[in-house]
């Protein structure tokens, strides 16, 4: 069996001029043209990548990517006409894995699909069973498991990755470049936006759960997994 993709688009011709290419590089491709059949087909097709519009009938790209990132940390690339940041960081927040907006160039398209597709595959056969542990939480990047103070808290798997590399490297700062390079991988196409929105939502999780570290930014330069005193 190929890769297969799944693309969501409620306009058909897009359905249609992105499957004949991806055929034509190799995938499986199925569509399906609004959000409700999209999840339908994601729990029956079992993609391995989703292009997926925001603008659709029945459930937006929005609700979509939450409904997926619930049951599976397989690659979302959202495709939208908006180019507003607006809309990169929501889609980054709900657990998105890159962002293209109409009208795209296919080679670019496919690169970022391609690229995308290697950093699952290089994390998915990812086998570190070393637990990072400190204060009140414990990282385990082989169950992509997050505990704090001994609960388990939802993470998606992205911030996970930035969490676990940064905690792994505790007490060295890291440039945004050097995050996207080390976490996203070297031919990531997106922008150092990605790092701040991922960090800001990890805040957000770790806010109040120990004194003895801190997710820390140094200004001027990046972040940092500090050691308190």
């Amino acid at each position: 069996m190929g890769t297969k993709i799944l693309v969501v688009d409620d306009d058909v011709n897009i359905c249609d001029l992105l499957r004949l290419y991806f055929e034509n590089e190799g995938y499986e491709v199925k569509t399906a043209n609004d959000g409700a059949e999209g999840i339908s087909y994601f729990k029956m097709y079992e993609p391995d990548l989703v292009l997926l519009d925001i603008m659709l009938p029945k459930k937006d790209g929005w609700q979509v990517c939450r409904e997926i990132r619930e049951i599976s940390s397989k690659p979302v690339i959202m495709i939208t006409a908006k180019g507003e940041v607006f809309d990169k960081v929501l889609g980054l927040e709900l657990g998105a894995d890159d962002f293209m907006v109409k009208p795209f160039d296919m080679k670019e398209l496919s690169a970022r699909v391609k690229a995308v597709l290697r950093r699952y595959s290089a994390h998915d056969n990812h086998n570190d069973e070393e637990v990072i542990k400190f204060d009140n939480i414990e990282i385990s990047h082989e169950k992509y498991e997050l505990k704090l103070a001994g609960k388990t808290v939802d993470i998606p798997p992205k911030e996970l990755e930035l969490l676990y590399f940064l905690a792994s490297n505790f007490n060295r700062v890291f440039t945004r470049d050097q995050l996207l390079d080390k976490v996203w991988g070297f031919d990531y196409l997106g922008d150092s936006r990605t790092v701040d929105v991922h960090v800001k939502r990890l805040r957000e999780k770790l806010e109040g759960v120990s004194d003895k570290w801190t997710l820390k930014t140094v200004w001027g330069v990046g972040y940092k997994f500090e050691l308190l005193k």
